[in-house]
């Protein structure tokens, strides 16, 4: 019991979060390594590797362990985030690293085991026969079987926080801190522009609905181009009342709203009821009183 206390002081805890971001950091790696492989075949006839693709993704794994397990151990997850593994059957006090036995049976569980269940169920796919049909359902078997343990075995995980998986928990590896943690500072740099930034969005998305963007618009132009520098053309449309303000077309039941210019009823109409400070936008002039024409505009005023 005092060995075993003392063994504990002496570790290190890893968080649980820390572990499980270091077998996605693995995972990650390895699809990389992966795609990057294969891309190199992207010139040769198609399905080259789809018959020896199980082998080749045991070889590259064993080049992954090989400069990770056997000579730091610790996988590239596990690097990045400072942790490493520890023999855990040790009785010493002190940091014991992994035998060459546990690495090497770290080996044939991780990869081997995988690649024994994707060659195995292509043997066995298309076969028929009795035998091949026990095999192939003894090989299932013990497939969900491993998958129940490994479920069993991430429950006792999360409740006591080692032993991240079944081939952990078997060959007695635990990941611990390569080195002490320091003290987490926290920088409030990022939330306070995030917080900053949020608050002047919410100001503008209230503040800009009651500006009234069209009108300021209007404005604007009306300084820039008075009417005094509109074209002859556009000042006889408007003299003439044969061209709406709005929509450049024959005014459909022209109105006007106190400035010389003339609307179709429903252009000004629906503008108005949109926005109740609706101005001209030929001379700016504000909706005073919307009113028909007093006068008659004929058709053969066009063909003119």
């Amino acid at each position: 019991m005092a060995s075993s206390t003392g063994n504990e002081k002496s570790v290190n805890p890893v968080l649980r979060i820390s572990q499980l971001d270091a077998l996605e950091l693995n995972k990650a790696l390895e699809q990389l390594v992966w795609s990057q492989f294969t891309s190199c075949f992207h010139g040769f006839k198609p399905g080259v590797l789809a018959h020896f693709e199980p082998e080749v993704k045991a070889f590259l794994c064993l080049i992954l362990w090989k400069f990770t397990i056997y000579s730091k151990n610790a996988t590239v997850g596990q690097a990045i985030l400072n942790i490493q593994y520890k023999n855990n059957l040790s009785q010493t006090e002190k940091y014991q690293p992994l035998s060459k036995h546990q690495k090497l049976w770290y080996l044939i569980f991780t990869v081997g085991g995988r690649w024994l269940e994707e060659r195995c169920y292509d043997l066995f796919s298309n076969r028929q026969q009795q035998s091949f049909c026990k095999i192939k359902s003894f090989i299932s078997f013990g497939s969900g079987l491993l998958k129940l343990c490994g479920l069993l075995n991430f429950l006792i995980f999360l409740r006591k926080g080692t032993f991240a998986t079944l081939t952990e928990r078997i060959l007695g590896i635990r990941s611990v801190f390569c080195k002490p943690q320091s003290v987490r500072q926290i920088g409030f740099e990022y939330m306070n522009r995030e917080l900053l930034w949020h608050g002047f969005a919410e100001f503008l998305i209230y503040l800009l609905p009651l500006i009234n963007v069209q009108k300021l618009k209007l404005k604007v132009s009306s300084w820039c181009l008075p009417i005094a520098g509109l074209s002859n053309s556009e000042n006889t449309l408007a003299a003439h009342c044969r061209e709406c303000s709005l929509c450049g077309e024959w005014p459909t039941m022209p109105h006007t709203i106190g400035c010389p210019h003339v609307f179709c009823y429903y252009c000004i109409k629906s503008n108005f009821l949109f926005d109740m400070y609706f101005t001209c936008p030929k001379c700016g002039s504000e909706v005073h009183n919307l009113q028909p024409l007093k006068y008659k505009i004929e058709m053969t005023e066009l063909r003119v």
